[in-house]
C-alpha cells in the first residue's frame, strides 16, 4: 500500500485520509483530558466488579477488563457518533505498555479513529448495528498499532492498512438489546482482541483494503443508506466526548436532567409527567414496565420516576427493589417523540419534561462538552463507582493518583489485575 503522505489526497481513500490525519502530534492539554477519560474507565470497571457478569468473566476469561467497562452504562459517549469509546480504547492502549504517556497518545488516536468512522454512520446503520462495535474495530486496531510501533515508527500507511483489515470484519448487531445475553460485552471484547491481532499482522506487512468504507462492497454499502461525510477536526476529538453522570443509558440522561431541573424549580413532580425526547431515545428507552436492572437503565419511565421519588439517581435506584417500588409511579409517566428535539439529534441530546403546567427543556445535558462535568465531579464519580464495586477508599485514591498524575502504565495494569483477582 502506498503511504498516504505520498498520495494525492484527492485520490486517497477515506481510511488513507484519516490515517494522514492521525499523524499529527498530540499536545499536553489533550493528554490531560485523556487522563480524565482513563480514570472514568477505571471507575466503570471497578463499579462492575460486584455484578454477576463480572464474577463469570473473571473466572472464565483471560482479560475480564475487556468485558467490564460498559456493564453499568456509565461509560463515556460521543454524541454524533453514538458510541462509547472508553471501554474499547483503554484496554488496547494500556496492554503490555510501560510508558503511560505513550498509552495516552495511543488512546487519543484510537478515540479519533473510532469517532471519525462512527460519526459517518447513518440512522439505518444505528437501527441494526452497535456503533461501539463496528467503529470500535477501527479504533482498537489503531490504538494497538500505535502502542506496538510508536508514533515515530508507524507510517500513515500502516494505520490505513490496519483500518482496512478492521473494516472487513467490523460488526455487532443490536439483537442483544432484545435478549438477556453477553453479546454487548462480547462486541467490545471482540473489537479489542481483533485490533491486537491486526496490529501484529500490520507489523508483519499484511495489507488491508484501501476503500473498505466507501467501496462498492465496503462497509457503507453493507450497513448504511446515506453515510455522512467524514470530518477531520483540528482539535483531537476526545475533547468532544461526554462523561455520563448517572448509571442509565445515555438516551435517558436528557430526561433525567430535565426532570431534576423541573423538580428543583417546582419542589416536586406529582400527577402525570410528560417526557418528550428524540426518536432514538424513544426507540431504545420507552420501557414502561422494566423487569431487569438493564431494562431499568434503558427505561425513560423508570429514570424519571427515580427523580420524582428519590432525586438524583444512584446505582441502587436501578436495582430490583427500586424497580418494584416505583411501578405505580412509572404508570403516570408518558413519553413521546418531539420532532424539534429529533431535528437537533445527534449533535444535541435533548428532552422536554412537563408536570403540573410547568416545563423544562434542555438542548444539551450534563456531561456534554457544552455542559462539562468538572474534574472534581469526574473524580467524585470515580470514587462512587469504586466504592460501588466493593473496593476500599484507598483503591480510589490509588486509581486517581495513577490516572491523573502517574507515568507508569504497568502500575495501572497491576492495579487492575488485583481488582479482578
Amino acid at each position: 500500500m502506498s503511504d498516504p503522505a505520498s498520495l494525492d489526497m484527492a485520490q486517497a481513500s477515506l481510511t488513507e485520509k484519516l490515517a494522514a490525519h492521525l499523524m499529527r502530534p498530540v499536545d499536553g492539554g489533550t493528554r490531560q483530558r485523556a487522563r480524565l477519560h482513563l480514570l472514568d474507565w477505571l471507575g466503570c470497571v471497578a463499579g462492575a466488579l460486584k455484578s454477576e457478569k463480572a464474577g463469570r468473566y473473571a473466572k472464565r476469561l483471560d482479560h475480564p477488563e475487556y468485558w467490564l467497562g460498559n456493564i453499568l452504562e456509565m461509560d463515556d459517549v460521543h454524541r454524533s457518533a453514538i458510541l462509547h469509546p472508553g471501554p474499547v480504547i483503554w484496554p488496547a492502549a494500556l496492554k503490555d505498555e510501560a510508558d503511560l504517556e505513550k498509552a495516552l497518545n495511543s488512546a487519543i488516536i484510537g478515540y479519533e479513529a473510532m469517532i471519525c468512522v462512527g460519526a459517518t454512520f447513518d440512522s439505518h446503520h444505528y437501527s441494526h448495528f452497535h456503533p461501539t462495535s463496528t467503529a470500535g474495530f477501527f479504533g482498537a486496531a489503531v490504538a494497538h498499532l500505535h502502542r506496538r510501533l510508536g508514533q515515530d515508527t508507524a507510517l500513515a500507511g500502516d494505520y490505513a492498512s490496519a483500518m482496512g483489515l478492521a473494516g472487513t470484519v467490523a460488526g455487532g448487531l443490536w439483537q442483544t438489546r432484545h435478549e438477556n445475553d453477553d453479546a454487548k460485552q462480547f462486541h467490545v471484547a471482540h473489537a479489542i482482541a481483533t485490533g491486537e491481532q491486526i496490529s501484529a499482522y500490520i507489523a508483519a506487512n499484511i495489507k488491508g483494503s484501501r476503500f473498505i468504507l466507501e467501496g462498492t462492497q465496503g462497509l457503507y454499502a453493507g450497513t448504511c443508506e446515506n453515510p455522512k461525510p467524514m470530518d477531520f477536526a483540528a482539535q483531537w476529538r476526545i475533547h468532544e466526548v461526554s462523561f455520563k453522570p448517572w448509571g442509565a443509558c445515555r438516551h435517558a440522561h436528557p430526561a433525567i436532567d430535565a426532570a431534576l431541573q423541573l423538580k428543583a424549580k417546582t419542589g416536586s413532580l406529582s400527577g402525570e409527567i410528560f417526557v418528550e425526547s428524540y426518536a432514538d431515545a424513544i426507540t431504545f428507552c420507552d420501557r414502561p414496565d422494566p423487569k431487569t436492572v438493564l431494562d431499568a437503565k434503558f427505561s425513560l419511565q423508570h429514570a424519571v420516576a427515580v427523580v420524582a421519588e428519590r432525586g438524583v439517581p444512584a446505582l441502587t435506584d436501578f436495582e430490583p427493589d427500586a424497580i418494584e417500588e416505583l411501578a405505580a409511579l412509572r404508570a403516570r409517566i408518558k413519553v413521546s417523540e418531539a420532532s424539534d428535539i429529533t431535528a437537533r439529534y445527534p449533535e444535541h441530546y435533548g428532552a422536554r419534561v412537563t408536570c403540573g403546567g410547568e416545563t423544562v427543556e434542555l438542548v444539551d445535558t450534563l456531561g456534554d462538552p457544552e455542559r462539562c462535568m468538572s474534574e472534581e465531579q469526574i473524580i467524585g464519580k470515580a470514587r462512587q463507582l469504586i466504592a460501588w464495586g466493593g473496593l476500599v477508599d484507598k483503591e480510589a485514591d490509588r486509581a486517581i493518583e495513577l490516572a491523573l498524575k502517574g507515568d507508569d502504565a504497568t502500575a495501572i495494569q497491576a492495579m487492575l489485575k488485583e481488582w479482578l483477582s
